[in-house]
Formats: structure tokens, C-alpha cells, sequence
């Protein structure tokens, strides 16, 4: 890797290897089924007892270089709860009574100076998905606290910052994205002094004389070599802004992109927020009353079908301001319709109106006729629908039977398949693969994809019967 490489480019391709469920903080999808049909779709379920695996991103550079504000920077961009923040500084080892008198020849910046065997197990356990108790390390008497730890819950996005994470081989073969903070000498170097003397309570002329005996001498012997194993360089530290803001960019699109989205190409989950998952708790908890679970459905809905809008053509307009200026945007794609797979898609439909003003819906019944497997089809849809982009509504998709026979019959009225989006509220990974291997130009846009279906064919956790919940006709 060229010691100049900052390109995001280089980042994708580094971090095309192992990667984590942004969604899904209970399974990882096994192998897709080669079968369509709700049994073999069963095999396709997850295993819920399988750890996920974190997206790690190591973090180094000289002494007050500006790692942990670069770190806090992508953490406060993000806004996101499932980023954590491990430092290296919290398993420095403690000094022994001998070592305390003679503080001043101890060498901070030396790999031996930590205790890299427990930042391992921390680490690694964290990628287990298990929560883990960090040291809290005392810089003014040089000991690690006996009776206070920081609790460091599992997380899908895990920041490794320190001085010397990147040299031990160990430790850099956990790491999905190796950053390295580049800062000229003489900042470090004041930036340190000014840390040292008021945060640390030591004075000018023992830090002058430390930086010089062992600061200086470990960036050189074993920091600055490890830079060549950085896959991104940030020169000016947290000044630099625009590095910061691609790489924040390159964690949200992580965050934000469930396994199925790597294999099908047409598969879309909203970015997930504390308010997106705060209103999915919500209405998939079954103590929640029928007015909760409408309004925070109905909230949900919107979101989706916002985003779907998003996958739209469009056409570019310029417009006159009321400030006399020429605006160059976007002009909405005019035909359009919704369709509802009934009933249950009708749920989606004010949210649908809402967005588009006037925009024409039809419906689409699905009925099982009978034992013998068979179902009747009614549909009412708008008779140039063929000249159309469809959006086709149905809030769960679980086999994606139901879903199949409704994109089928919009395909004979003449829709093509590439003009159909599909929105839904949950999906199950059984319901995406069956909808997308036969129909791989359509779209599906989904808030959340679950873990699988049960032997029942229920989505799991799911939500439950949503029509029956909506309109109030559940038991």
C-alpha cells in the first residue's frame, strides 16, 4: 500500500473481506436455498446462535497526533449507538512500586509498555458479541483503577485507537479498515506538552526530557514503520475534514447494509436511526395498544415510501426562485401508480397518497382456494398501467408466494419488470431471496430484514398478523 493512498477507493477494496449484518444484531444468513418453495426456504433460516461479526476499524499515529479526535469526530457524525470506542491507553500496564520510583526512565511508547494479550481477548470477545469491562488506567499515579471498569457492550462498528495498534500482527488481523493519523512533529510535540502538563499533572521540563529519551525514539523505531500497513492516511488529523467525512460516509453505508444487499444488488434497507428502531420496538411489542401501533406503523410506512419514491427516473427542471435566480433540480417521474396486495397493503396506501398527490392505486387480492394449494387472483388496476411504474404494497414479506403471483400478474398486464418497486415494512431473508432470484431487475425496499421464518412460515421475530393488528381485527 503507497504511504500516500488516502483515496476512498482503496477503502472499498480493502474492506471487501469479512463484513457484518448493519441491520440484524441476532444472526448471520446461512447459504441461500436454491428452492423458491416456502419448505425449501425453511433451510435458508439463520442460525440465531451464531455471533455476528463487528466491523473494525483500527486507528494510529504518533503521540497527540489526533487520533481520538479524529475517532470523536466519526463517532459524533455518526450519531449512531452501534459505534464503540476501544483505546489502547486503557491496558497500559501498571507500574510496579520499583518501576513507580523510577517513572521517569520508564518507557510509555515501547510495545512492552501494554498488555496486549488482554486488548486481544477484549477485542476479540467484542467480536463474539459479548460485552466486555475495560481498565480505566490513572496517567498520574501509573495504575490501573482496582474498583472501576468501563462497561463495553457488543457493537456492529468497533473503533481500535492507539499510539501502537498496528504492531502486532495479531492485533492487525482484526481489523477490517487500518487508519493511520499523520501530523508534522513539532504539533505532536506541543499538542503533547500542553496535554501532559494540564491533564496529566506533569511539568514541561519532564516531558521535554521523556519526548526526547523515549517519545521520539519509539515513533521512529516502531510507530512511523507501521504506517505502511495503513489502508487510509489522514494528513492535519481531525483538521482534516474531508477524510473524516469519507470515511464516516464509507461506516454509514456499512452500517446501513444487511448481507442479502451483497448478493442481490436490488435489495434496499433504510438506514437505520434510534428513531427507526425505537418505532420498530414499538409495534412489534404485542402489549403495544392499536392507536400506537397504527401512528408509529404509519410513520414507518412513510419512511419507506419515501425511499421508494427515491428509486424513481427522473428529469432535470430548472426553475425561476423568488429571488429572481435559476434553480437547475429534478422533475418527479409523472407516471406512476400503487397497487396493494389486499389487505394488508392497503395499510400502506394513505402514506402512498399522501407523498403523491392524486397518484391512481389498484389492488390486487391473493385467496387460497381451498386445501389443494391452489389460489384465485382478483385484481382492479388502472387500464394503462403497462405505461406505468408501479409501486406494489404489502407490509411483510415472509415466502414471498403471495408477492411472486402478484408481480407475475403485473408482468402479463404489460408492467415492465425493472418498472416495479416493491415496499414493504419487514422481510424475511427466505421471502428476498425467493422474490429476487426470479425477478432480479425488480427493487425491494424494506425498513428491516429480519432472521428467518419458523416452521409455520411466520417471520421471526416479525410483528405478528399486520393486517389483523392494523384494522383492529385481531382477537
Amino acid at each position: 500500500m503507497p504511504e500516500d493512498a488516502t483515496a476512498i477507493d482503496y477503502v472499498m477494496e480493502k474492506a471487501s473481506g469479512p463484513h457484518f449484518s448493519g441491520l440484524r444484531l441476532d444472526g448471520i444468513l446461512s447459504s441461500p436455498s436454491p428452492s423458491s418453495s416456502p419448505a425449501a426456504a425453511s433451510i435458508v433460516a439463520a442460525d440465531p446462535n451464531a455471533p455476528k461479526q463487528p466491523f473494525v476499524i483500527g486507528v494510529s499515529g504518533g503521540t497527540a497526533s489526533g487520533k481520538t479526535t479524529v475517532c470523536d469526530m466519526i463517532i459524533q457524525q455518526l450519531h449512531d449507538h452501534r459505534v464503540v470506542l476501544v483505546n489502547q491507553d486503557s491496558f497500559y500496564r501498571g507500574l510496579t512500586p520499583e518501576e513507580s520510583e523510577r517513572v521517569h526512565e520508564y518507557n510509555f511508547d515501547h510495545p512492552d509498555a501494554f498488555d496486549t494479550e488482554q486488548l486481544l481477548d477484549c477485542v476479540q470477545k467484542l467480536k463474539n458479541g459479548q460485552s466486555v469491562q475495560v481498565p480505566i488506567y490513572d496517567f498520574k499515579i501509573h495504575r490501573r483503577s482496582s474498583d472501576s471498569f468501563r462497561q463495553v457492550n457488543a457493537s456492529d462498528v468497533i473503533i481500535l485507537e492507539g499510539i501502537l495498534v498496528f504492531h502486532d500482527q495479531r492485533v492487525r488481523n482484526l481489523m477490517n479498515i487500518k487508519i493511520f493519523v499523520d501530523t508534522d512533529a513539532d504539533v505532536r510535540l506541543a499538542r503533547r506538552i500542553r496535554r501532559d502538563t494540564v491533564e496529566r499533572g506533569r511539568d514541561i521540563n519532564s516531558v521535554l526530557e521523556m519526548y526526547a529519551k523515549f517519545v521520539k525514539p519509539a515513533f521512529d523505531d516502531f510507530i512511523h514503520p507501521s504506517k505502511k500497513y495503513a489502508d487510509v492516511i489522514i494528513p492535519r488529523g481531525g483538521d482534516n475534514h474531508v477524510a473524516i467525512d469519507l470515511i464516516v460516509q464509507h461506516i454509514r453505508t456499512k452500517l446501513g447494509q444487511h448481507d442479502l444487499c451483497k448478493i442481490y444488488p436490488n435489495v434496499y434497507v433504510i438506514q437505520s436511526t434510534f428513531q427507526i428502531r425505537g418505532m420498530h420496538t414499538l409495534i412489534r411489542d404485542r402489549e403495544i395498544s392499536k392507536h400506537d401501533f397504527v401512528f408509529y406503523s404509519d410513520r414507518l410506512i412513510r419512511l419507506v415510501v419515501e425511499h421508494g419514491l427515491g428509486h424513481l427516473p427522473f428529469t432535470e427542471k430548472q426553475v425561476v426562485t423568488p429571488t429572481a435566480s435559476v434553480y437547475t433540480g429534478v422533475d418527479f417521474c409523472k407516471k406512476l401508480c400503487g397497487v396493494s396486495i389486499v389487505r394488508s397493503g392497503e395499510s400502506m396506501e394513505n402514506a402512498l397518497r399522501a407523498c403523491c398527490k392524486g397518484i391512481k392505486i389498484g389492488k390486487i387480492l391473493i385467496h387460497r382456494d381451498g386445501d389443494n394449494g391452489k389460489q384465485l387472483i382478483y385484481e382492479k388496476l388502472p387500464t394503462d398501467i403497462s405505461e406505468r411504474h408501479v409501486l406494489l404494497l404489502d407490509p411483510v414479506l415472509a415466502t414471498g408466494n403471495s408477492a411472486n403471483q402478484a408481480i407475475e400478474l403485473l408482468i402479463q398486464k404489460g408492467v415492465p419488470e425493472a418498472h416495479i418497486i416493491f415496499l414493504n415494512l419487514i422481510s424475511a431473508p427466505e421471502g428476498i431471496h425467493c422474490v429476487s432470484k426470479r425477478f432480479p431487475s425488480l427493487k425491494i425496499v424494506t425498513s428491516e430484514i429480519d432472521v428467518a421464518l419458523n416452521d409455520e412460515f411466520r417471520v421471526i421475530p416479525g410483528l405478528g398478523e399486520f393486517g389483523d393488528r392494523y384494522f383492529g381485527t385481531d382477537d
